[in-house]
């Protein structure tokens, strides 16, 4: 009862009940990737995606980013992708934290790095 009540007052979280309710009626399930997220698509084409955990559009791997916005390349079919030992695991998206990056972090922002001419 309680995760009933978490789905209507809290859709930030996760999935809505309106999109719970379309996915157990119309939709397909078509994979899941290495993160948990499940993936489906309608009859008509509509596709979604219910994310494992927090919703993070960024924790979407490249195998099914083409696979959601329709572009076709050759690996849409399997979702299976080579990786290589150069290619870092996914992070998610840190904007607004503290290891968010951004220039001269750890220099002093406020010392200039230029002279003015008047000196």
């Amino acid at each position: 009862m309680l995760t009933f009540f978490k789905k209507i007052f809290t859709w930030w979280n996760r999935d809505t009940l309106g999109t719970s309710i379309e996915t157990i009626f119309t939709g397909k399930f078509v994979g899941k990737d290495n993160f948990g997220n499940k993936y489906y698509q309608n009859k008509k084409g509509k596709r979604w995606v219910i994310y494992s955990g927090e919703i993070d559009s960024s924790k979407i791997p490249v195998e099914w980013y083409s696979w959601m916005h329709f572009t076709p390349n050759k690996i849409e079919k399997t979702h299976d992708l080579k990786k290589y030992e150069w290619q870092k695991p996914h992070q998610p998206n840190l904007t607004g934290t503290e290891k968010a990056y951004y220039p001269y972090k750890e220099k002093d922002v406020t010392k200039k790095r230029y002279k003015t001419w008047k000196e």
